[in-house]
């Protein structure tokens, strides 16, 4: 870990909360459509619906607000009135003005790991450009940052390009993140490093906390990479690997 040079980080629910919002708006999506469904009936089709359209719409809240409004014609047999569809669009459309707000210890961490003058830092992540965007402007985080990398999947080759964009080997990449198998998985297989840190983790999520890796750092808080990376990268102490 100490020929680290180029820190990748993931943004939401990473560096700002985001799934916090999405429940929440499928929440009200489910009220919406109680007259036609129960709630765990509604929610499971939207996550299928959301599945197939993946690879036609990506992610982000734009495709997220199609799913809805798709899911919902679905569930009610064509029935959902268009009003009900107002509503779910007036609803989706407070996922694009999400705030951004920094986690507890973000900017702090951040500003340090920029002090050191060791390392290029940038925002990696997914989703539908203006909407990843503009979070980052609202976020306040750009000055910590040299730019943000915004691909349509985190895949073993997308690392191997933003690599290359930086002009560094893979071996001198960490990405921090809290989705194991999209932000740690495809470094750890190509040869770079990486610090998870779960956020908001479900029943399918646990398996992945018994994950152990020479190259893996496991995280509970965003403000320990301090311990780890300044003032200079230092291997890991395996053990404290999880």
């Amino acid at each position: 870990m100490t020929e680290i040079s180029l820190i990748a980080f993931d943004a939401d629910d990473t560096l700002w909360g985001s799934q916090t919002y999405f429940d929440t708006v499928k929440k009200v999506y489910c009220e919406i459509l109680a007259p036609y469904a129960s709630a765990d009936e509604v929610s499971h089709a939207l996550r299928a619906t959301e599945k197939a359209n993946i690879p036609l719409l990506g992610y982000g809240s734009k495709a997220f607000m199609l799913s809805l409004i798709e899911n919902a014609v679905k569930i009610s047999h064509g029935k959902v009135k268009g009003y009900d569809i107002g509503q779910i669009v007036e609803v989706s459309k407070e996922l694009l003005r999400l705030p951004g707000h920094p986690f507890d210890g973000v900017k702090a961490t951040l500003a340090k790991l920029r002090d050191t003058g060791r390392y290029r830092m940038v925002v990696f992540t997914k989703g539908e450009l203006l909407d990843q965007e503009n979070k980052f402007h609202r976020s306040g985080l750009r000055p910590y940052f040299d730019d943000i990398v915004i691909v349509s999947e985190k895949t073993p080759d997308a690392y191997n390009r933003l690599c290359k964009q930086f002009g560094v080997k893979i071996g001198q990449l960490l990405m921090v993140g809290d989705s194991y198998p999209e932000d740690i998985a495809p470094v750890l297989e190509i040869g770079g490093w990486a610090v998870h840190i779960p956020n908001d983790m479900d029943s399918e999520d646990i398996e992945y906390l018994n994950k152990i890796h020479p190259h893996l750092l496991r995280l509970s808080r965003f403000a320990e990479l301090i311990e780890f990376l300044s003032p200079y990268p230092r291997l890991i102490d395996k053990s404290i690997l999880s």
